[in-house]
């Protein structure tokens, strides 16, 4: 008698699936076992003990030595940091493979937070320069969010499409709406106006707001189940009901709305920090340009 194949405990088969999405969502963060991480702490503590060490007059600022050394260090960084874009359209493999080149503008642009605040000797004010410093860190912090976000929301993509492309889910929901007109055949015309009025709406209408909260107060769909319900609640059952047939794919349809809608949000959150981190960057390369002259042609 033929043995019945090993079944592999759910669990077991999806520790690779999990194993795989965390290389790929993380491997950035951990390229090289940190290495850019310890390069980037490796400059920090050198600037903050150079900092400490020498003695400027009458305090640190920006237009000593040591502040016109971080500062041009802190605008060369700026600018390699924002060729990630570039790079990020060519894809090559080995020491400066995307990865890698990732890797470290998260590192180095996180170590800014220390060398662009050293440059300034902590002198703040109402000008142009702390303009520069203050678009410099939400620069940062936007990143940071950016981090967090592909860290955490791909498997969360990966886990709510249930080995489901958004094809396929576009195409699942197009076949539960051919069921529904083909169900509403025999249907009188109020109860077929319902299922009309699903088939004819945009389930994953609104814009970015309404994609990141993940409501849809207006989902045609979910009134007409609700209005097919309470007009069957008390209707005797009888076989072959057309309506409880619609009734089960209202059911199905919003399920997979529900599973559609679930993938919007996370692909917004995904994408919505971009909205914030790119037009910053650009405000901050404006505002260093004119930092820079500021200081070179003014002071």
């Amino acid at each position: 008698m033929a043995s019945k194949p090993d079944r592999m405990p759910r669990a077991m088969r999806a520790a690779p699936k999990r194993a795989r999405a965390q290389s790929l969502h993380d491997g950035f963060i951990r390229h090289r076992n940190f290495l850019w991480a310890k390069i980037a702490t490796g400059l920090c503590v050198l600037v903050i003990a150079v900092y400490f060490l020498i003695d400027v007059t009458p305090r640190h600022n920006g237009g000593s030595w040591y502040g016109y050394t971080l500062g041009t260090v802190g605008v060369l960084m700026i600018l390699w940091l924002t060729m990630l874009g570039v790079r990020k359209r060519a894809m090559t493999a080995g020491r400066w493979s995307l990865k890698a080149w990732t890797s470290a503008h998260i590192y180095l642009g996180l170590s800014l937070i220390v060398i662009g605040t050293l440059h300034t000797g902590f002198q703040l004010g109402w000008n142009v320069h702390t303009l520069a410093w203050a678009l410099m860190m939400l620069v940062i912090l936007s990143g940071l969010f950016g981090i967090g976000a592909y860290a955490v929301l791909p498997e969360r993509l990966s886990t709510n499409r249930d080995e489901m492309t958004e094809p396929q889910m576009l195409d699942a929901l197009k076949s539960i709406d051919r069921q529904l007109y083909d169900a509403a055949q025999p249907l009188e015309q109020r109860h077929a106006a319902l299922v009309q009025m699903s088939l004819d709406d945009d389930p994953l209408k609104g814009g970015i707001l309404t994609r990141l909260g993940g409501r849809y107060p207006r989902c045609a769909t979910r009134s007409a189940h609700i209005e097919l319900r309470r007009d069957t609640a008390y209707r005797a059952r009888i076989a072959d009901d057309p309506l409880e047939k619609i009734d089960a794919l209202f059911e199905r349809k919003q399920a997979m709305l529900a599973r559609m809608r679930r993938h919007a949000k996370l692909k917004a959150l995904l994408e919505i920090w971009l909205y914030v981190h790119v037009p910053m960057t650009f405000a901050l390369l404006a505002a260093l340009s004119a930092h820079i002259v500021s200081v070179f042609f003014y002071w």
